[in-house]
């Protein structure tokens, strides 16, 4: 006779099957950081990515976690994540930026989106971090910006990378705040880029500062270090109803077949290196 014990013992197996089962085929993990408290276009996107990521590891068959702890960034909590990804900011205590440089000197996966990489000296985030802005993105310092966020023709510098693979030749962003940086990425050997501004996208910008609207020039916008395994991308900064006060999005990051398709094929060559998204 089948009784209500045994029925609670097939049903725990059951569900301790299914958990092995689903994180066996989990080809990798992934784990997110974020703040979001700093500007709504970067809090709107955070709050974009955290629902869009979920739906796309489901479908490629990758695990995702976020936090906002940032205490989390240590040695043995990194230990289950060959992916992280910072949405937004970067860390500030030096405990955990050590355990991240010593990931990433381990072999571990980076994703950066947009005001990750911001370092401005006698501001918030001063450029107290070499390592991480000097030597692993390579950009040093904050220079400028484009206003407001537009939309940009971007040029594919290298169709052959695992993050570009089946991206046209140039595609059309979705809005952005443009960064300009310090450092000039063409002149170091150690910096690869995968896109850059296209010059048919100037003017880029609509003020009303006119230095805020950019006229010529070559702007990378997404890059790889070829000593780490790691992507940073420039986009991450949404539109937002500022001037009305409402602070309502206006546009979206994770709205572009081909924006979707660079940052998807870009984690799984950083998880896995190996499947990519098909045209």
């Amino acid at each position: 006779m089948f009784n209500t014990t045994n029925s609670k013992v097939l049903l725990l197996c059951l569900a301790c099957f299914f958990m092995i089962s689903t994180a066996a085929a989990q080809k990798f993990k992934v784990i997110a950081f974020y703040t979001a408290k700093n500007d709504q276009a970067h809090i709107s996107f955070v709050h974009e990515a955290n629902k869009w990521f979920p739906l796309m590891a489901k479908k490629y068959n990758f695990g995702y976690d976020s936090t906002s702890n940032w205490s989390n960034l240590n040695a043995k909590f990194l230990a289950n994540y060959k992916v992280v990804i910072f949405l937004d900011t970067r860390p500030e205590d030096k405990d955990q930026r050590a355990a991240f440089e010593q990931y990433m000197k381990n072999g571990g996966g980076w994703l950066g989106f947009h005001f990750s990489a911001f370092a401005l000296n006698k501001s918030e985030f001063n450029q107290d971090w070499d390592w991480y802005h000097n030597e692993f993105l390579g950009s040093g310092q904050y220079g400028s910006n484009t206003w407001r966020p537009t939309s940009a023709v971007l040029k594919v510098e290298d169709r052959s990378h695992p993050a570009t693979k089946g991206l046209p030749a140039t595609f059309k962003s979705q809005p952005n705040e443009w960064y300009r940086w310090e450092k000039d990425l063409t002149k170091n050997p150690d910096i690869k880029i995968l896109a850059s501004i296209d010059p048919v996208s100037f003017p880029l910008g609509t003020g009303p500062k006119q230095h805020e609207i950019w006229y010529s020039g070559y702007y990378p916008v997404v890059w790889t270090n070829k000593n780490y395994k790691m992507i940073y991308m420039n986009m991450g900064h949404n539109d937002i109803d500022y001037e009305h006060g409402t602070n309502k999005d206006l546009s979206h990051t994770l709205n572009n077949p081909k924006e979707e398709k660079l940052i998807i094929n870009s984690v799984l060559w950083l998880g896995a290196g190996k499947k990519l998204v098909s045209n």
